[in-house]
């Protein structure tokens, strides 16, 4: 997850992806929905959520620092190599994802623009405050990260298993022992699945065979060809491939290791934490927030309540 940084880039390749055919799931990302006088889809993935019609919110707004307002800006960073949370359009310049609509729509709420910057994701939490006025970018929250920064809580994610469509091993997920898992490289579910293989051998069973990737597109990949015999990663992420797959894949089990993502402001900025608590928690409300996550196939995740610093395990 995220949260351990994985190394490889985390776009699924939509050019492979999409041109697998088959029917698409009920739970397909909407590829119209939403879309604007400017929105456009390449087929290959949702068109950006219309936030057009949100408003600013004036009693909201007056929450807002000077040190944010002043500009007249809503400046978040985010690592766009995250599909679907955030990532490259096929222009290459263009961030569309989740993570971006809610972004807009909280810049809309708080009557600012939206100022989206891509930045490497190690970068993001030391540069808060200074560089950027938020960070929205798939971040668990840690102890550890509660430490540097405020937190406003605004997705829910866990990892999560696929296999080929039918389950032609006939895999179990409690099960994995003497198959073959890909994973991306320096992931938390690398260590899992290595764990998961260890603990296979000392119940006297076959051990997995971890295939790692540098890429997530190459992981999935190689479960749609075969040289695996499933696909690990995070939920979302399980999710999106599924989807642009359009069915070719399907989900083992149920999602596990369920953690918090939040929305990573300057610490002790009271004022900013508010306006964006408030802010999150307005589109929650008046269900903005949940047509969002719907639009990109990942409404599992929705979280009901805007907590600030909501306690957390690790």
């Amino acid at each position: 997850m995220k949260s351990f940084k994985a190394i490889g880039a985390v776009v699924i390749s939509v050019a492979m992806l999409a041109g697998l055919g088959a029917c698409g799931t009920t739970d397909e990302p909407n590829k119209t929905a939403g879309v604007g006088k400017s929105g456009t889809s390449s087929g290959s993935h949702p068109a950006p959520y219309d936030v057009s019609g949100i408003r600013k919110d004036g009693r909201i707004a007056g929450m807002v620092p000077q040190s944010v307002a002043g500009d007249g800006k809503f400046t978040v960073a985010m690592q766009t190599s995250y599909a679907p949370s955030e990532f490259m359009d096929e222009d290459g310049k263009t961030p569309i994802g989740y993570d971006v609509d809610l972004s807009k729509a909280l810049a809309r709420v708080m009557g600012l623009e939206p100022d989206i910057v891509s930045a490497s994701f190690d970068s993001i939490i030391p540069a808060i405050g200074s560089k950027y006025d938020a960070g929205i970018s798939s971040h668990t929250i840690t102890k550890e990260r509660e430490q540097a920064v405020d937190f406003v809580s605004s997705f829910k994610a866990g990892t999560a298993f696929a296999v080929q469509k039918g389950n032609p091993k006939h895999l179990k997920a409690g099960d994995l022992c003497g198959s073959k898992v890909g994973v991306q490289t320096g992931t938390m579910e690398e260590q899992g699945a290595d764990k998961l293989g260890k603990a296979c051998v000392a119940g006297g069973g076959k051990p997995i065979e971890v295939q790692s990737y540098k890429r997530q597109t190459d992981a999935a990949t190689a479960l749609m060809t075969g040289k695996v015999d499933a696909f690990y990663a995070d939920s979302q992420v399980t999710g999106y491939a599924i989807k642009q797959t359009r069915g070719k894949m399907e989900r083992l089990g149920e999602d596990s290791d369920i953690v918090l993502q939040g929305i990573a402001l300057k610490k002790g900025d009271g004022q900013m934490v508010q306006a964006t608590q408030q802010a999150m928690q307005k589109l929650i409300d008046d269900g903005t927030y949940g047509k969002i996550m719907d639009h990109w196939g990942v409404k599992s995740g929705a979280v009901d309540k805007a907590e600030v610093n909501p306690e957390v395990a690790q």
